[in-house]
């Protein structure tokens, strides 16, 4: 019975963990719903309509061997409204192949046309992107720094929205929106889509609203330079630079304002590789921060209780996925346990109220949906699909993440894997020739393969245990399981070819 009480053990720990994170979901929800009913204020904005007013903006461009969408980024940003004297543009150029090159000769043509554009190399790719943003700020001209990834395509007035936000002296930060260029590609695309706009609704709103700690998403926002060095500026010691400067920010007493209306498109990865290296850093140095973290959150005594709850769940956010892991894993066994020990009968009775947490979860992201594409029932029916969909692929990736949250619990130290970029938004268009493509197939995946099998099996099982013609309380659950894993494992085989 050692054995079994460690099951079970284990199972009701990690499930109490996944119901304490979807009860923080719905009070982010309640949080959203209410900045709803409130009207609006920006307070006091900058006049950019006049001179005097208007400040100078560093825009820096973080980008590394980006051949695919350097040309269409450059002209994109040139095209930005603003003052010409009052802008510079920082090209923070870390590339080692052609695209160098070819982003030198762009940018001598947009020097031409009078744009206060440099494109500025490093010797080494020390400490990655937070290397080259750190380096870029040492020369920086502007009292805002704007920064944007290679795949962000900000529209003309972006500034113009932005910046003048900036005149509340204790606001740091303006983080914006993003959209997504190749929402529809396909359904892969559609399932990141779906998770990131219940991030940048549900969450970033949920808790700017109440002035609980957000996040600079590393891209599609402004600093204040005055904010940056008064925070211990960028460091490269975490995968998310972004999340690690935003805390320290606003520990500093710094402000973040989250601007949901203000909407900045960007390309989401095509192929599942592209996707799973994402993945991959945004988990590990979300566990990464944790550590670094949570001590300075809880001993900081000027900082609300209810603001640490959130803080500490915000930077525990990438380890749900080792909790949904732990759960999916020990379900097989658990339904063994239920049906040989009679006497375990009530137990299993309270945990069946567990199910809540998958019902909080499709409540929540109904409302960001619905944001979205708006109610009806056809589009409920759409949803009730998609949320079927993205649970399950979310939980195929769920080895895949749990090893990087391990990682970074642990703190093996790995590279800053960049994204590939596509340039491409249909399916007429081919990501096939890509140079930035790995072939190599990662170990895990053999694993997700047999974990597709395993969850199969636990699907059989429903029909075996037990003496009153099977168990099917589970079947639903190991099937998402079974189509998630298979999903991944499938994608992962293919996307090689």
């Amino acid at each position: 019975m050692i054995l079994e009480t460690f099951v079970i053990v284990t199972y009701t720990i990690a499930l109490l963990l996944i119901f304490l994170y979807a009860l923080t979901q719905l009070n982010l929800l309640f949080n959203y719903l209410r900045s709803k009913r409130q009207i609006s204020s920006n307070g006091q904005v900058f006049d950019l309509s006049n001179p005097s007013e208007t400040p100078h903006v560093t825009i820096q461009l973080p980008v590394y061997n980006e051949l695919y969408v350097m040309e269409r980024l450059l002209d994109n940003i040139s095209q930005l409204d603003y003052p010409k004297d009052k802008l510079e543009i920082q090209v923070l150029d870390d590339s080692t192949d052609e695209s160098f090159q070819t982003t030198a000769s762009h940018i001598e043509k947009l020097q031409a046309t009078g744009l206060d554009i440099q494109h500025i190399s490093r010797k080494d790719r020390v400490n990655f992107k937070a290397g080259a943003l750190k380096e870029g700020l040492k020369s920086a001209k502007g009292e805002f720094i704007a920064i944007f990834d290679a795949d962000f395509l900000p529209k003309k007035n972006w500034l113009q929205r932005t910046i003048p936000h900036f005149k509340n002296p204790e606001i740091g930060v303006v983080q914006t929106r993003w959209g997504h260029l190749n929402r529809k590609y396909s359904l892969l695309t559609r399932v990141q889509a779906f998770a990131l706009d219940a991030h940048f609704t549900l969450e970033q709103v949920g808790r700017n609203s109440k002035g609980h700690f957000i996040n600079f998403n590393g891209t599609a926002g402004v600093w204040r330079k005055e904010c940056i060095l008064d925070a211990g500026n960028w460091e490269g010691d975490t995968l998310t630079e972004d999340l690690d400067l935003s805390y320290r920010a606003q520990l500093k007493k710094w402000k973040f304002k989250y601007l949901e209306d203000v909407e900045t498109p960007a390309e989401l990865p095509v192929v599942i590789s592209a996707a799973r290296s994402q993945q991959f850093r945004w988990n590990k140095g979300g566990a990464e921060n944790f550590r670094k973290m949570l001590k300075r959150v809880w001993t900081n005594r000027e900082i609300p209780f209810k603001t640490k709850v959130h803080g500490t769940l915000h930077l525990l956010n990438s380890t749900m996925f080792l909790n949904i892991l732990i759960v999916a894993i020990l379900s097989i066994p658990m339904l063994y346990i239920k049906n040989e020990y009679e006497h375990l009968k009530w137990y299993f009775f309270v945990m069946s109220f567990f199910v809540i947490s998958t019902v909080i979860f499709f409540i929540c992201y109904w409302f960001t949906y619905k944001n979205i594409y708006g109610g009806g029932l056809t589009q409920f029916l759409k949803y009730c699909a998609m949320f079927v969909t993205f649970f399950s692929i979310a939980m195929g990736f769920s080895l895949h993440n749990s090893i990087a949250v391990l990682e970074g619990h642990f703190g093996k130290k790995s590279e800053f894997i960049r994204t590939p970029k596509f340039n491409i938004s249909s399916l007429k268009e081919s990501w096939r020739g890509n140079k930035y493509l790995s072939n190599n197939l990662s170990p895990n995946v053999v694993i997700e393969g047999l974990l597709m099998l395993y969850f199969g099996f636990g699907m059989y099982s429903a029909f075996i245990v037990g003496d009153q013609g099977g168990d099917f309380g589970l079947f639903p659950f190991h099937l998402m399981l079974f189509i998630g894993f298979g999903f991944v494992f499938f994608k992962s085989i293919f996307s090689r070819i």
